[in-house]
């Protein structure tokens, strides 16, 4: 669940407008695209079907591994990339500002670097794309910080990869980013 909203709009309506956040995105997704939700708590993947199924056809679940947001995209990217050569994105359910103009720009964009990252406005990234596995990206991240995009940089330039950045965007955080993305984006959340 979404906390730091949580804490600014209560429980209960942070868990109704983070569902409509991701139906908001999956729906931003190209039809043609392949998708697997990756979901916590590990017991959850019927729920998560039975929830977004209705939305798109075809998706795949899994279950998060345990550990902190570096972990668990690290086991993501690798489960990915043992399935198909890639590129693969990664994104989260709580950016309405990333539209299918971004994701055909990030895809675009995968063609000629080997990362791709949407700087997100509050110091993380709404998106990470890789064209190859490269765990290294995600060790010692200070993740739910604001130098997490800072940090991920630096990895970067270490590593010597080429990187492309897409605009930068605003996820949904607390009340006053929602606030924003309902007025910028027209968000349709009534929750």
């Amino acid at each position: 669940m979404k906390t730091r909203l949580a804490a600014t709009v209560g429980a209960a309506r942070a868990v109704a407008i983070y569902r409509q956040l991701t139906e908001w995105q999956l729906r931003a997704l190209p039809d043609d695209w392949p998708v697997t939700v990756y979901y916590d708590p590990p017991d959850a993947g019927e729920q998560m079907a039975q929830w977004l199924d209705p939305w798109r056809q075809g998706l795949r679940y899994v279950a998060q591994c345990p550990g902190d947001l570096g972990a668990r995209l690290t086991a993501a990217f690798a489960k990915e990339f043992s399935h198909a050569p890639g590129p693969v994105l990664a994104i989260g359910g709580d950016c309405p500002g990333m539209d299918g103009m971004i994701l055909a720009a990030a895809a675009q964009a995968m063609q000629t670097a080997e990362v791709v990252l949407g700087p997100a406005v509050d110091g993380g990234y709404y998106l990470i794309g890789l064209k190859a596995p490269h765990p290294s990206l995600f060790c010692g991240i200070a993740w739910s910080t604001a130098a997490v995009l800072a940090q991920t940089r630096a990895l970067v330039r270490k590593n010597r990869l080429r990187c492309h950045e897409l605009p930068w965007l605003e996820d949904v955080d607390d009340a006053a980013s929602l606030s924003r993305a309902w007025e910028n984006c027209r968000l349709p959340v009534t929750a």
